[in-house]
């Protein structure tokens, strides 16, 4: 199984990255403009094109992450952001049918959170939860070791959860800093970097909030761990005081202080997490043939 090789495809409305991936490295890529605007039949073909140079014979299977809804035993995408032609796509059958591949889909924080779990911080554990914090606030769930995405891939919608006056996407991604400060999060990072005091309370601030967040996950699914991935993780070391600060509110003490709150470490983690989730299923299979669990 060394010289297993898996495709990973990570499909935004900016860019698609497409990766060739043997025992969670990443030997070969390529990245190109999504073309967003186009018919659904052109974005396809150029998905085609592209794959056409990564498919050896020793590929055994290929796994794609979508910022969509996405029917995943029968790989049919549902509403794409920012691709409006990808309202439904049966894109499944068509790469499987051109290329002969098994062909695994889900959604990008599901991808990402189990990239985390086969390659990353996410090894250890039976139950985690991977938050993707960005442009917006997706999830991903494992539970027993194995990927649950509920029905159309929806589960762990957590940022679409009312909280205060929106919701917790609103306060607990890249969104808070602009919508509180008038100012993208990277220049706060930047001056919290130098020390600055207003910038450090405005992670602090915004650590509180992503606190009882997690709390709310906490409540819900009482996982061992959740990994933080997207472009605020990066920022963990700033925000991670007020986090804390809200943790120790939640009543179950021996939970929080058994959770362990970690940023990703992985590189390319998307395209990882697209091939990690095509291992993921293929393994799920041959341990029981004919169950597919969601």
């Amino acid at each position: 199984m060394s010289n297993t090789k898996y495709i990973g495809i990570d499909i935004g409305g900016t860019k698609t990255h497409v990766g060739l991936v043997q025992q969670g490295e990443l030997i070969r890529e390529v990245k190109f403009d999504t073309a967003a605007t186009a018919p659904k039949e052109q974005i396809l073909a150029e998905l085609v094109h592209c794959l056409e140079g990564f498919v050896e014979t020793d590929v055994v299977g290929i796994g794609i992450g979508v910022p969509g809804l996405v029917d995943e035993p029968n790989g049919i995408v549902h509403g794409v952001q920012n691709i409006p032609s990808w309202q439904e796509v049966h894109l499944k059958e068509h790469l499987a049918s051109h290329f002969g591949k098994p062909v695994h889909l889900s959604n990008d924080a599901n991808a990402f959170t189990v990239g985390e779990k086969m390659y990353g911080q996410g090894q250890p554990f039976a139950n985690l939860v991977g938050l993707a914090l960005g442009t917006g606030v997706g999830a991903g769930i494992i539970i027993n070791h194995v990927l649950y995405s509920g029905t159309l891939s929806s589960a762990g919608e957590f940022g679409c959860i009312p909280y205060l006056d929106k919701t917790i996407e609103d306060y607990c991604s890249g969104k808070f800093f602009r919508q509180r400060t008038g100012r993208p999060g990277a220049e706060w990072h930047a001056l919290a970097q130098r020390a600055d005091a207003e910038a450090l309370a405005v992670f602090a601030e915004y650590g509180r909030h992503l606190g009882n967040a997690i709390k709310t996950i906490l409540y819900a699914l009482s996982p061992e761990a959740i990994i933080l991935g997207g472009s605020v993780s990066k920022c963990f070391e700033y925000f991670k005081g007020g986090l804390d600060e809200s943790l120790r509110e939640f009543p179950f003490k021996a939970v929080a202080e058994r959770l362990v709150i970690a940023p990703s470490t992985l590189d390319n983690s998307a395209v990882l997490g697209a091939a990690a989730l095509c291992q993921m299923r293929q393994e799920q299979a041959s341990a029981a043939p004919g169950i597919l669990s969601l």
